[in-house]
C-alpha cells in the first residue's frame, strides 16, 4: 500500500464540519506529516472525502501574514491530493488564527 494511500486511510475518522487550526504549526517548519497531524486537517479531510460535494474553506484573518498561512495550508492540500477546485480561502476580519470549515 502506498504511502499517501495509507495516509488517506487514516484520515477517515469522524467528520467535522469546522475547526481550528492549532496556532503551534506556524512556530517550527512544516512537513506533510505535519500537516497531517493536525486534528482540524484530519477532521476537514475526513468529511470532504465523506461527500462527492463537499468543499474545504480555510478562514483566516485578514492580516498578511495569516494570508500567508493559508495560502500555504491550501498549497499542502493540493499537494496531499485534495482538489484544489473544492478549496476556498476568506479572510474574515473576526477571525484570530486559521479555522477549517466544510462545506456542501
Amino acid at each position: 500500500m502506498s504511502g499517501r494511500r495509507w495516509l488517506w486511510m487514516v484520515l477517515l475518522a469522524l467528520p467535522a464540519r469546522a475547526a481550528d487550526l492549532a496556532p503551534e504549526l506556524w512556530d517550527r517548519p512544516r512537513s506533510a506529516q505535519a500537516v497531517m497531524a493536525q486534528p482540524a486537517v484530519r477532521q476537514a479531510v475526513a468529511a470532504y472525502q465523506a461527500s462527492g460535494a463537499a468543499r474545504i474553506l480555510i478562514i483566516h484573518a485578514p492580516r498578511q501574514e495569516a494570508q500567508l498561512q493559508a495560502e500555504e495550508l491550501r498549497a499542502w492540500l493540493v499537494a496531499l491530493a485534495v482538489d484544489s477546485a473544492r478549496l476556498q480561502l476568506r479572510s474574515d476580519p473576526a477571525a484570530a488564527g486559521l479555522r477549517l470549515e466544510v462545506t456542501e
